[in-house]
């Protein structure tokens, strides 16, 4: 196995690692939120008004961080792409007269 296919082998199983961890802290995070609304949501004794507005914010609150996880792991994936020469290449040379 040469040098490159080795620091190949430990890149890719560095990104596997850091997007099973990063997915595992937004699932603990998540599950926190969701904790912390259901506990919120019974100490509250039934007042509607509050309730809905607890729901509300946990559910904005888990949705924008398994959002920003999201678009952080594309943007990644996608910078890393075009650095490694696998993006679509626009204008340049492709192969034909340039004309």
């Amino acid at each position: 196995m040469s040098r490159d296919e080795a620091r190949a082998i430990r890149d890719t199983e560095l990104e596997k690692d850091r997007a099973r961890y990063g997915l595992l802290a937004v699932v603990i995070s998540n599950l926190a939120i969701a904790g912390v609304a259901i506990f919120g949501v019974w100490r509250l004794d039934g007042d509607k008004a509050v309730i809905v507005g607890v729901l509300t914010a946990a559910f904005t609150a888990v949705s924008s961080m398994t959002t920003a996880y999201l678009g952080i792991k594309a943007v990644s994936n996608t910078a890393k792409s075009i650095a490694l020469g696998d993006g679509v290449r626009r204008g340049g040379d492709s192969g034909g007269s340039g004309v």
